[in-house]
């Protein structure tokens, strides 16, 4: 199952990876390779991405990171493939995607004369921005009866689906909690009135996906490239703002309805 109906899709563009994402899911469908496996190969990329920007090699960091974005991709075409959602691939994604978020981040501090404190912001913008992304697609998911696996507000356990572990799932479930809770919750307060919204025009949802983490990424290795390294924290710090605005455009086009 898509993650929106095909005539309710928009443009995403942080989702540049996912037509390569559903070919290699193709490819593994009948193999023993699952869903996780293939989360453990973007975090793998990631890292090499990571290497690659310590020692200057910003062209393979690029690529590292493109791939990463399409094995992130890959690993929800192939559970829906094979029929295998599960809470423990869906948590594990996410945890992974700050840990790698996090070290790329360390990575680009370690590379410029930049404070630390701007890169602590620069990393919050960052997941800032991936929290209203995911909150916005969320809730057009569950209004359009697309994919259901990440839900709108994670607050409880949920109930393992067929072919995992309580225990794993819960144990996953207090990890996410634990690295996303803050961001979720000030996401939230910010714009409480987001799940009732009847009206998500499909330009809106565009604009927003500049704050996926496709898309992130890519603007980081082209900064990367153009050997403007000094310039990704302060972007991204100034990017957050555009929070606030996408915000009021949501409400403002759902002001009468």
């Amino acid at each position: 199952m898509p993650k929106l109906p095909s005539d309710q899709q928009f443009i995403d563009l942080s989702d540049y990876g996912r037509p390569f994402g559903k070919q290699i899911a193709y490819w593994l469908r009948n193999t023993r390779l699952t869903p996780v496996h293939v989360t453990l190969g973007f975090v793998l990329a990631g890292l090499l991405a990571v290497g690659c920007i310590l020692k200057g090699y910003y062209w393979a960091a690029v690529l590292f990171l493109l791939l990463k974005s399409i094995l992130d991709a890959a690993d929800g075409e192939l559970a829906r493939v094979k029929e295998t959602p599960s809470y423990t691939g869906r948590f594990l994604d996410s945890l992974s995607d700050m840990g790698i978020n996090l070290l790329i981040i360390w990575s680009i501090w370690k590379i410029t004369d930049d404070p630390v404190w701007m890169a602590c912001l620069a990393f919050f913008g960052l997941q800032l921005q991936g929290t209203l992304y995911n909150y916005y697609y969320a809730i057009l998911r569950k209004r359009r009866n697309g994919d259901v696996t990440s839900r709108i507000f994670e607050t409880q356990v949920p109930r393992a689906l067929t072919g995992e572990n309580q225990r794993n799932v819960t144990l996953l479930f207090k990890a996410y909690r634990l690295c996303y809770g803050v961001f979720d919750k000030l996401i939230y307060t910010l714009d409480r009135q987001a799940a009732s919204s009847t009206m998500w025009p499909n330009w809106l949802m565009t604009a927003v996906s500049t704050f996926g983490l496709g898309f992130q990424l890519l603007l980081i290795g082209l900064l990367l490239v153009a050997g403007l390294e000094s310039y990704i924290f302060p972007f991204f710090i100034g990017y957050s703002l555009f929070i606030l605005v996408f915000i009021a455009v949501r409400r403002l086009i759902n002001l009468n309805s």
